[in-house]
């Protein structure tokens, strides 16, 4: 949620910022604003609604282009998305400005405190308190980095800040406590930035700061200490992939996009895990083989799409490692007292690695011993380097709100992780692990496959594009792809969907259908005998109550095609890999689904890519 950026150097200032947040918007956001130091005043401008608003703001009555300034796109916590809550946030004297990423819980103590000293509050923000502190800090002789520590300290909560002043037009500083900051380090000029996205096409050389740390930007200088004033250790990295990478390249929406760059980003997640003796390597992997042995419990933490990946990393690595295996919500996790011990392996999944309830999850788990797992995309993020290990997906930017290949590389990764297990547990034969890998490696493949027969996906878009709810019915490895499928299509259309497991159906779901009613089912392999039999019936079930039935199944299936009233054919794969081909055909309906009922796709209403505060 919410995009920050902060710029020093010989650039136009302004300009290079509101390009940053053009970058930032897929964050979601609903209000903007940037502000930037010259002739010792700080001159601003900021916009409820789109950035366009206030792009057209700067327009009209552009900002000087002196060579410092920071920039925000907001998600309103605190006070209605308006014009005066929007950011960036003055100080009483003029003298600051801050941006804000995250939530400040005790803001109503503190300002409380600034209305008695007399100081009139012009938002209803928690962020203009900051502003505010800063400012008395600074009367009182402090810099504005010794400002920043002291009132950092001061503040519970969540948040990242950027801040500069009037009286020092070479300085940026920014803090984080639990939400990301990013420092761009380039030639005779510095960024600070929510992601590595606001800043690509100008360096792609980075630092991720640490948790509680403040940094001080100059045009050639980075400066990086803890809350307490020490000097931090930095953990400089490279970004392996360039603004190429975070363009649209002639699809009408990033996420169009993304979803038909899965059989690479598959490819890519695979790369270098398995060797040519036949062992499954996971380099990042910094947790001892003894330790993994001694494993007797398994605890999946993740968030929406997350989440589905873990419920099918469930049934995969408890079939292959024989550990028993539990998937939570990482907001409801630490809340109900879970059984946790050092002989319980965490694994939390999360794209940005910045997910606050995550993070949270993690941290709970830490404290009472486990070994914790990340599975992610991003290098450098909060939940890895937190983490005992982790499993680098390596899909690239995910720009799209709502996820695809960050799903779908998941899944590889949870699969990846199984198979290891299995490896060092002895669960697994090697020849039954180089068959699975086999398979998994020509996944990409199988992937171009399911996207080159797209055309019955796209057509049921425009059939279905005046229906008021959609339903998806799947079982086994099926029900995550259900429960996914539905997502999609509540978070891109905005219409009423559910997923449920097709043996639930006769237990009340089966009170929903009716007639033209579209239901989705996800077919077992026909290999599951018994799973593929009960799923045919339910599709005979609901066929007979006047549902329209849209059947995603092996190609050659034969017995479901008199119950179809659309069959979406499905290479076939195993098992426990179905999800990988079963998912791209919901996310190109929901995709297109949405792009027929003319809303944005990329930017969904009321959605952020990033959850980063609780």
């Amino acid at each position: 949620m919410c995009g920050i950026v902060g710029y020093v150097g010989a650039g136009r200032a302004a300009e290079i910022i509101m390009a940053g947040l053009k970058r930032l918007e897929y964050r979601g956001y609903d209000s903007a604003g940037v502000a930037v130091v010259t002739d010792r005043t700080i001159a601003s401008a900021k916009k409820a609604g789109k950035l366009g608003n206030l792009g057209q703001q700067l327009a009209e009555s552009p900002l000087p282009f002196d060579g410092i300034g920071i920039g925000h796109t907001r998600w309103a916590t605190h006070g209605v998305p308006n014009d005066s809550n929007a950011h960036p946030h003055l100080s009483f004297d003029g003298r600051v400005a801050v941006v804000h990423n995250g939530i400040i819980e005790n803001f109503a103590v503190l300002r409380a405190e600034l209305t008695a000293a007399g100081i009139a509050l012009a938002s209803d923000t928690d962020t203009e308190v900051v502003a505010h502190l800063l400012a008395q800090q600074l009367a009182g002789g402090a810099g504005l980095a010794d400002a920043m520590r002291t009132v950092c300290n001061r503040l519970d909560g969540a948040f990242t800040l950027v801040a500069v002043e009037r009286d020092d037009p070479e300085l940026v500083v920014g803090a984080r406590r639990n939400s990301p900051l990013v420092v761009g380090v380039g030639k005779g000029e510095n960024y600070l930035a929510s992601d590595v996205a606001a800043f690509i096409d100008h360096t792609r050389d980075a630092i991720e700061l640490g948790q509680d740390q403040v940094v001080e930007i100059r045009a050639d200088s980075v400066t990086v200490t803890g809350f307490d004033g020490a000097p931090a250790q930095v953990h400089p990295y490279h970004v392996d992939w360039d603004l190429s990478a975070a363009q649209k390249d002639g699809f009408d929406w990033f996420m169009r996009k993304e979803i038909y760059e899965q059989p690479k980003a598959v490819g890519d997640t695979l790369l270098g895990r398995y060797d040519a003796d036949g062992s499954l390597t996971l380099d990042e992997l910094r947790i001892s083989k003894a330790d993994l042995r001694r494993i007797d419990k398994i605890i999946i933490v993740a968030c929406g799409t997350a989440s589905y990946a873990g419920l099918v990393a469930k049934y995969a690595i408890e079939h292959w490692t024989r550990i028993a295996c539990e998937v939570e919500l990482a907001h409801e996790f630490r809340y109900r007292d879970p059984i946790v011990t050092s002989n319980t392996l965490v694994v939390c999944i999360s794209q940005s690695g910045e997910t606050a309830d995550s993070l949270m999850a993690i941290r709970h788990a830490s404290e009472q011993g486990a070994k914790v797992l990340a599975i992610c995309n991003t290098n450098g993020s909060t939940i890895p380097r937190e983490s005992d290990a982790v499993i680098y997906t390596h899909a690239g930017p995910e720009i799209g709100v709502a996820s695809t290949k960050g799903f779908t590389t998941q899944l590889v990764a949870c699969y990846l992780l199984g198979l290891y297990l299995a490896q060092v547990r002895g669960t697994l034969f090697g020849d039954e692990i180089g068959r699975l890998m086999g398979e998994l490696e020509q996944m990409p493949q199988t992937l171009e496959r399911v996207l080159e027969n797209a055309d019955p996906v796209l057509k049921l878009a425009a059939d279905f594009a005046d229906a008021p709810s959609v339903l998806f019915l799947g079982r086994h490895v099926g029900y995550p792809v259900a429960l996914e499928g539905a997502l999609k299509l509540k978070e891109l259309a905005y219409i009423h969907a559910e997923g449920f497991a097709a043996g639930e159906l006769k237990h009340g779901p089966i009170a929903l259908i009716q007639d033209r009613l579209p239901v989705f089912v996800v077919v077992p392999p026909q290999g599951r005998d018994m799973l593929h039999d009960k799923v045919v019936s339910n599709i005979a079930e609901i066929r007979a109550r006047g549902a329209l039935t849209v059947v995603l199944a092996e190609d050659d299936d034969t017995e479901i095609e008199s119950l179809a009233d659309v069959w979406i054919r499905l290479p076939k794969v195993s098992t426990l890999l179905q999800p990988l081909v079963a998912t791209i055909p919901l996310q190109l309906f929901a995709c297109e689904l949405a792009t027929k009922k003319g809303h944005d796709v990329d930017q969904p209403r009321n959605l952020a890519k990033s959850v980063t505060v609780e």
